[in-house]
């Protein structure tokens, strides 16, 4: 895109060098994700443009740096939002690289994937494993690791009754993940039609928000051990907390515009605890096809050609989408 807030525009530029420790990315197939907005409306107030978005990456090495040891040229490769971290800050030196301070995104930090080519540091790459094509693996990189990286880092064990919030892209790979990893899983959305969409997706149960009280829906199951938080509401998070069992989490994937209000006094007799969670790094983005790819766990998608970008963004952003949108070259 040329500038804040301006339509994109498909042009054709010469292929920048490589640096230290770069690689050049084949972009075969690129997901369309909410956070592409961050780079639209510059809303960190660091963007230089003109930039191209998209930080769910898919496609092969057709150039690498003299210094990348462990990579060759012909790989297939994906980056995801851990587009490269500095190494240096107390994070990094503690192992924590998505928490980097200096973390680099595709799309915002540097040029992402609405394009043929994508260059970033060979420390964001991610393996992905043969049998997974390309436009499968790309919202793996972000909505998929995000989903399946706080999921087995939460409080939930095997057995444990899961509340999944919202049936959106992150949220239809939610409940699929929650599933495969042996939780007993209920969605929760909007609509009595949604029931018959979680439950061909696996879920256990179905929670109508617009016709039941879903805290008292949820204590009836048991009480929550986690409630995945993927809906864009603070309100409809709210709205889930009584429903937490004893140590109970409200995990947050999804980034409310609005403050998000807790009954606190109640959740102290339950030692009921908010987390937020910021997707992974590139290992953790191969754990996640590997897992997806072995369990069944798949991306529903909408293809469109790179030069209907614009088109794509529009579908999302308006929510027609059908849950992910992915642009392939």
């Amino acid at each position: 895109m040329p500038a804040q807030n301006q339509p994109f525009e498909y042009v054709e530029t010469d292929l920048p060098e490589l640096g230290a420790g770069q690689a050049r990315v084949k972009v075969e197939a690129c997901g369309v994700c909410h956070s592409d907005s961050f780079t639209v409306s510059n809303a960190f107030g660091n963007i230089r443009y003109p930039r191209s978005p998209g930080h769910e990456i898919a496609g092969r090495i057709e150039a690498l740096a003299p210094d990348v040891l462990g990579w060759a040229v012909g790989d297939r490769v994906g980056v995801g939002w851990h587009g490269g971290h500095c190494g240096y800050c107390d994070r990094c030196r503690r192992g924590d690289f998505i928490t980097c301070r200096r973390l680099q995104i595709p799309g915002m930090s540097y040029d992402g994937g609405y394009a043929q080519h994508a260059i970033a540091p060979a420390v964001a790459l991610a393996k992905i494993p043969k049998g997974l094509e390309a436009a499968e693996a790309a919202p793996l990189l972000c909505a998929g690791v995000t989903t399946f990286n706080s999921l087995r880092h939460s409080l939930a064990r095997p057995g444990d009754l899961v509340a999944v919030l919202g049936i959106g892209g992150l949220g239809h790979l939610g409940v699929q993940f929650a599933v495969k990893m042996g939780f007993e899983t209920v969605a929760i959305a909007r609509g009595e039609e949604k029931g018959e969409l979680a439950r061909g997706l696996g879920a256990h149960h179905y929670i109508d928000s617009t016709a039941s009280d879903v805290a008292r829906e949820l204590k009836a199951l048991g009480g929550a051990k986690v409630v995945l938080a993927t809906a864009t509401s603070a309100s409809a998070m709210a709205a889930t907390v009584g429903g937490l069992g004893f140590d109970g989490q409200l995990l947050i994937l999804g980034a409310a515009h609005e403050p998000l209000e807790l009954a606190t006094a109640t959740m102290i007799g339950g030692r009921q605890s908010v987390r937020a969670w910021p997707s992974g790094t590139s290992a953790d983005s191969e754990d996640t096809m590997k897992f997806a790819l072995r369990t069944g766990v798949r991306t529903t998608i909408e293809p469109l050609p790179l030069e209907r970008a614009q088109e794509a963004y529009d579908r999302m952003m308006s929510g027609a989408a059908r849950f992910r949108m992915v642009l392939t070259t």
